[in-house]
């Protein structure tokens, strides 16, 4: 594999992450959100849904206010302060053109200039990936060119929101990154503070790994730490 380029992203004002659920952006990114918010960045989040199926023997009704509220501190330790959460079905997401079109949306509102999605690949994590999350990614990356296409969405010129063309868009999470991130200490630990904000989903998921081990493991080069992602041009 040819050596990783170095992300450029000192100049960028404003980035948009796109994701299924509450804590998908947990898993070594919100890290590199860390970095971002630090330096004045503005960074959003885009929620497709609530999460509300992602408890076991919790109701849907009680368990999506629960991980909204969770997804919000978690926000806070990465210094996130737009946190937006659609209503489309977890465990049940369909790629179609509405929800292309709820992302363009939210593009066209944050103007951002990085779109970021994680994986979508059938298999990754070390299995075979959740339904929501390949819908996500690739609608993620639809959303994007729609939002820049004037003559995609229609409906969205109507409601006032003009095109806007992101810069770049980001794979969280890819098993073959084109790209490079640094990253400080201060910056992987406010990204473990963040997935442990997620207090009772993990509860739920006795076997999982602890936060606290397997983010700073994940994100550990010689000598620090970095985030790798593959980047494309919209």
């Amino acid at each position: 594999m040819s050596a990783l380029e170095t992300l450029q992203w000192q100049d960028w004002s404003s980035v948009l992450v796109v994701v299924a659920h509450p804590d998908d952006p947990e898993y070594g990114l919100s890290a590199a959100v860390k970095e971002w918010t630090d330096a004045g960045i503005e960074v959003s989040y885009l929620l497709l849904t609530h999460g509300e199926a992602g408890i076991q023997g919790l109701d849907p009704a009680e368990t999506g206010p629960l991980r909204a509220a969770e997804q919000q501190a978690a926000c806070e330790q990465v210094g996130v302060k737009n946190l937006t959460i659609l209503d489309h079905p977890d465990s049940m997401l369909v790629y179609n053109l509405e929800l292309r079109k709820d992302i363009a949306r939210e593009i066209r509102i944050r103007k951002p200039n990085a779109v970021v999605v994680t994986n979508f690949e059938v298999e990754a994590y070390g299995g075979l990936n959740q339904a929501d999350h390949r819908v996500a990614g690739l609608a993620g990356i639809d959303g994007t060119r729609d939002a820049a296409n004037p003559w995609a969405q229609p409906e969205l010129l109507a409601e006032g929101h003009q095109p806007w063309g992101a810069d770049v868009i980001i794979i969280a999470g890819h098993p073959q990154p084109t790209h490079t991130m640094e990253l400080s200490k201060e910056s992987v630990d406010a990204g473990v503070a963040s997935l442990q904000a997620h207090k009772e989903y993990l509860a739920a998921l006795p076997d999982h790994p602890k936060p606290e081990e397997f983010i700073p493991a994940a994100l550990s080069i010689e000598g620090g730490y970095a985030a790798g992602f593959r980047v494309f041009g919209r």
